[in-house]
């Protein structure tokens, strides 16, 4: 047993596990931000759209999500290395942790990695990686990211379906098919993103205008905050319908809604922003997890 525990130790303490160790920290560095904000809420999504889910499943589908999320963000980093300098130093290129040129290799083997793991399920989880990996190009290298507000939401929400019908897949026990409440979820979802994402850009609009970034909060700052209080509010509204969710729900949604849109109204300025972000992101968790609601409290009860 002293043995074992020794050659264990040695192994950890090796220049490979500590190269190695260094080496998952730098990828997970490309993905941190974004642990909040898709990882974590898409995830959920998954948990409560999927027939029959169960907690390996569960896991398995937070890890394609983040593979996938590594692959959009590699790709993102390496189109404008001096934007992260500016806001975002903490990131694998702007702190040198690797170089342009091994992240645009790392980038480009990713997609093989992410088609390989998706076939693994089913092909139709592949076909949700394929579709994942040619929005992440009409984004980011087809410079879809810079365009005009309104395409840049719409790539965004095609992007986010994506990831929420593979990672479903993944969650549901035989990976191949969605029933009916699953493609509803993902149906409204993209609603929300096509219409609500814009309070990513907020917190961003800094380093956005350094770029030339034609956000909504860029373009028309005034309007885009009412937007977020029309999004959110109105969106809860149809949530609340739709799952059939009791008077204590649809007032917890409601007051979320109002408080997050209120905070976007009045806290104006950068790192206001950034909170106003978190809570948005707690309001699209829970609205993620309706569908579990519908299914296990909310739904009519079908005679046999």
């Amino acid at each position: 047993m002293h043995l074992r525990s020794s050659v264990f130790s040695d192994l950890m303490t090796s220049p490979l596990a500590s190269r190695l160790v260094q080496w998952l920290y730098t990828l997970f560095l490309f993905t941190k931000s974004d642990i909040k904000t898709t990882v974590i809420p898409i995830t959920f999504f998954a948990a409560a759209a999927a027939p029959e889910p169960a907690p390996t499943y569960i896991l398995h589908a937070a890890f394609w999500i983040w593979l996938h999320v590594l692959q959009f963000d590699v790709s993102n980093q390496t189109l404008s290395p001096e934007e992260d300098e500016y806001n975002k130093r903490d990131r694998p290129l702007p702190s040198k942790r690797m170089t342009l040129r091994q992240a645009l290799i790392l980038r480009w083997l990713l997609v093989p990695a992410c088609w390989l793991w998706s076939a693994w399920y089913s092909i139709e989880t592949l076909y949700a990686s394929v579709a994942l990996v040619a929005l992440t190009i009409t984004y980011n290298e087809c410079a879809t990211h810079a365009g005009h507000w309104l395409l840049r939401n719409c790539v965004n929400a095609a992007g986010f379906a994506s990831f929420e019908v593979g990672a479903t897949l993944v969650a549901t026990a035989d990976n191949r098919m969605l029933d009916r409440v699953a493609i509803l979820s993902v149906c409204i979802s993209a609603g929300i993103f096509a219409t609500t994402i814009q309070t990513q850009d907020f917190k961003d609009v800094h380093g956005d205008r350094l770029v030339g970034r034609r956000t909504l909060p860029i373009l028309y700052p005034s309007i885009a905050r009412y937007t977020v209080l029309v999004g959110l509010c109105s969106w809860s509204v149809l949530l609340a319908q739709v799952w059939n969710l009791a008077w204590d729900a649809r007032a917890v949604l409601f007051m979320l809604s109002t408080f997050i849109s209120y905070r976007f109204m009045t806290y104006k300025d950068v790192p206001q922003d950034q909170i106003s972000f978190y809570w948005y992101n707690v309001w699209l968790s829970l609205a993620h997890a309706l569908p579990g609601y519908y299914r296990y409290v909310s739904a009519p009860i079908v005679p046999t």
